[in-house]
């Protein structure tokens, strides 16, 4: 779910602001996963712009002190999540692990790396949640290990409804400061699309997949 309206719209005009958030109807992107896409979202930008950097650590940090407090340790995602999940526990003053997609084929076989201890409550952070897959692997190896997870922050989330029945069935609470809904509705206002885009850019969202086919 969304933190809150505000704060969403705030975000979203950053991540526009320095083409974090790119949108194509034209000249779709390709995903990872093969899908053709509208809209590229790379958070990872953030981390070269200071003052956008520190007030996504400030609110990640309001977050969890209010929703989740108290925690034990912050996980980071990887890569996406590590450096900003390190900035927060640093904020907070509480260790910080991160979690990598798969096991290491080689060395302590690691998947959660860092100092991490059972009965432990963890909350963590992401960059940008899609599909939910790669997100909740990284909750499962928590759990794997012992780890109380008590929910997930993420800058921005596609909001796919898919991925929110995965978080339920998973009963991972995620709080994103931004989404794809309030990118669109910004990029309209603030002129980065024409009216005409925006029933192309719902219908992506309604089904990827089709919208790919079709595209």
């Amino acid at each position: 779910m969304i933190y809150s309206k505000e704060i969403a719209r705030e975000i979203a005009d950053s991540l526009l602001q320095i083409k974090a958030i790119k949108l194509n109807n034209a000249n779709p992107f390709t995903w990872s996963s093969g899908w053709k896409a509208p809209i590229y979202c790379d958070n990872r930008k953030t981390l070269s712009y200071p003052v956008i950097r520190n007030r996504l650590k400030d609110l990640f940090t309001g977050l969890i002190r209010e929703k989740y407090a108290p925690v034990d340790v912050v996980a980071g995602v990887a890569t996406g999540g590590i450096a900003l999940g390190a900035l927060v526990a640093q904020e907070l003053d509480l260790p910080f692990v991160y979690v990598r997609n798969k096991k290491k084929g080689h060395g302590l076989e690691n998947q959660v790396e860092g100092e991490i201890f059972e009965g432990q409550r963890a909350v963590v952070v992401e960059d940008l949640v899609s599909t939910g897959n790669s997100s909740l692997n990284a909750v499962k190896a928590l759990k794997q290990e012992g780890c109380r997870v008590m929910g997930m922050v993420a800058i921005f989330t596609y909001d796919f409804d898919y991925a929110r029945e995965k978080f339920d069935r998973e009963a991972c609470e995620l709080f994103a400061l931004s989404d794809y809904q309030t990118a669109i509705e910004r990029a309209l206002e603030n002129n980065y699309i024409l009216k005409k885009d925006m029933d192309s850019l719902a219908a992506w969202r309604r089904d990827p997949g089709k919208w790919g086919q079709n595209g």
